[in-house]
């Protein structure tokens, strides 16, 4: 067996760059630890964090496939991000803009979440704690 310690980052391939890097640090919240453009690749690569711990690559690249990203599709479901209150955070992100699904209750722990989209439709979910 693998001597797993954490998850280390997930990458996110986006479609315009300057909309999901506004998105993820103005509306989501991370921050900027590191930009590169890589020229040879024409390609952005963003690394972000969220209190201090490395989360997200974000990645653009030109003419890059669509892939299907509805909740029950096949490969990543969705990204989930914990918060306190979920309705706060829900009219939060609504105020930028940001369609929610409605609030629902997870049958199993009774906790509430909703599901959103990032600038790319990949799906992302708040779960209240």
């Amino acid at each position: 067996m693998l001597n797993l310690r954490r998850l280390h980052h997930i990458a996110i391939i986006c479609n315009d760059y300057q909309r999901s890097k506004k998105f993820y640090t103005e509306v989501m919240g991370f921050e900027v630890l590191q930009e590169v453009y890589r020229e040879e690749r024409d390609s952005y690569k963003l690394d972000l964090s969220f209190h201090g711990e490395y989360l997200i690559e974000l990645f653009s690249f030109p003419n890059t496939p669509e892939r299907p990203s509805y909740p029950e599709a096949r490969g990543l479901r969705h990204l989930c991000f914990a918060v306190d209150n979920i309705e706060e955070a829900k009219q939060q992100l609504n105020d930028e803009g940001v369609e929610t699904g409605e609030i629902m209750i997870d049958p199993h722990t009774n906790k509430r979440f909703v599901f959103f989209e990032d600038p790319d439709q990949l799906p992302l979910e708040l779960y209240e704690l």
